[in-house]
């Protein structure tokens, strides 16, 4: 029976690569040769937020959450697509709901983006806050690469200087030469324009080998509408559906958390952050975050799976009643229909690239922009470890 399945595999295989040749090659030239995630990667990010979340920073917090992708599709742009982990640290101030909150590096950016899209700005309201404290968890409590290889880079952002006067309380100084010793850079964003906040963070990015930069309150975002964007929505929806989970039962509870996570970014994104998303997922460093843990037609279709070899009990559920040549027939289908989704999104993402990049040339706003900060310190600290990001202006 295995070798019947592999001449037919082999035989639709060879026919779907013929009909979508010319797909096949538009979409490496987008995702640098990538198309599955059995290709190497050799080149990796490693990317934490540490954003204040008091009351005074709900402007550049919803900023954030609606411009996470393009950022994610610039660190993505890079010569050679490289491997990206995100991860994210909320912090307030003692007193206030909770001082720091901690989502770990992981290439499951729907799951931090659906973490993301939680905070709220509440709390706060006497001056400094419990910077030092964020910049410790953010340094201590993530998962850092110990790689040298490795980009590893933080962007604390926010709006108020540090407590200095509380007990317990490791100071930044001492936090970023810690940094310093597990090669982490440390860039610091101030939002608005507090005269007290301005020269520690000069000092923070100084001590940190990073970059200071200085946003107004709304993050200066650039946002751009566009006619593709519904579009765009409609198909990371459909290649959605495309995705078959197996293995077993501990697998598939952590794919149905990804799932809800899935669902809920569809039902409270708003159509220009879900293109922006559809964008990313179409990208080879944006293949990791689409597929997930044991994605049956990613696994099948790259040979790294046998369809024999997996136990009937650990099969998805809408599989498990068809006999394997009915299996086979159903993964065929859902490759075919994945590559040609991902042939429309690429398209569709060049036309609202273009689009935007002539809308934004009008208006000349884009430098000043939270999008434009992260890209210029990420082009130019990122060429250390090999990264080459020749594209020009970042995608918004």
């Amino acid at each position: 029976m295995k070798t019947k399945l592999v001449v037919l595999i082999l035989f639709i295989t060879t026919a779907i690569g013929i009909s979508l040749a010319p797909s096949i090659q538009q979409a490496q030239a987008i995702t640098g040769g990538n198309t599955t995630t059995a290709a190497v990667q050799s080149h990796q990010i490693e990317v934490v937020f540490i954003l204040d979340t008091t009351s005074s920073m709900s402007g550049l917090i919803q900023a954030a959450k609606e411009k996470i992708w393009s950022i994610a599709t610039t660190m993505a742009s890079a010569e050679q697509a490289p491997d990206i982990r995100m991860g994210l640290v909320a912090f307030r101030d003692r007193g206030d709901t909770y001082v720091t909150r901690v989502f770990d590096l992981s290439q499951d950016l729907d799951s931090m983006y659906a973490s993301l899209m939680d905070l709220k700005a509440q709390g706060g309201g006497d001056g400094p806050e419990s910077v030092n404290q964020a910049l410790y968890d953010a340094i201590n409590r993530i998962s850092w690469s110990e790689s040298d290889n490795v980009y590893k880079v933080a962007f604390l952002i926010g709006d108020a200087p540090p407590h200095m006067d509380y007990n317990n309380d490791v100071k930044f100084p001492v936090t970023l030469e810690m940094a310093k010793r597990k090669g982490i850079v440390v860039n610091a964003i101030q939002s608005g324009k507090n005269t007290h906040t301005a020269p520690v963070w000069q000092n923070i990015a100084q001590l940190g080998y990073g970059e200071y930069f200085q946003v107004e309150n709304s993050g200066n975002a650039v946002a751009v509408v566009t006619p593709y964007d519904k579009k765009l929505a409609e198909l990371a929806a459909s290649l959605e559906d495309t995705r078959l989970y197996f293995g077993d039962r501990e697998t598939r509870e952590r794919q149905e958390k990804k799932n809800e996570a899935t669902r809920k970014i569809q039902q409270m994104s708003s159509e220009a952050a879900l293109a922006r998303r559809a964008t990313f997922n179409a990208t080879a460093s944006g293949e990791s975050n689409f597929l997930g843990e044991s994605e049956l037609v990613d696994a099948i279709s790259s040979g790294r799976v046998e369809l024999d070899d997996i136990d009937r009990d650990d099969m998805p559920a809408s599989l498990k009643a068809y006999a394997p040549v009915e299996q086979m027939a159903v993964i065929t289908r859902m490759a075919e229909q994945r590559m040609e989704i991902k042939r429309d999104i690429q398209q569709l993402s060049e036309s609202r690239n273009a689009y935007i990049v002539e809308k934004v040339g009008r208006r000349g706003d884009a430098k000043d922009s939270l999008d434009e900060k992260i890209y210029s310190a990420v082009k130019k600290q990122a060429k250390s470890k090999g990264l080459i990001y020749e594209n020009g202006a970042a995608r918004y």
